[in-house]
């Protein structure tokens, strides 16, 4: 299975949220507002809407794997 460019991104940006959560659940730091500033700003909320977005793509990632272990069957 080949990788493409847009599946590292999406991955990436959802590692991202993901560690950015975590720090908000377990310090109540947000690592996005320190970088680029409070929800309010617009480099956040854009931010967020492409993590958004990523995750929504990741999805695809389960028929991916289905796909995969299936062609390893045969």
């Amino acid at each position: 299975m080949r990788i493409r460019m847009i599946d590292w991104i999406a991955l990436t940006l959802v590692v991202l949220g993901a560690i950015n959560w975590g720090l908000i659940g377990f310090f109540q730091f947000d690592l996005i507002a320190v970088i680029f500033g409070t929800m309010s700003s617009l480099a956040s909320r854009i931010l967020f809407a492409l993590v958004g977005v990523a995750g929504l793509y990741c999805l695809t990632f389960y028929a991916k794997m289905d796909n995969m272990q299936i062609s390893e069957a045969r």
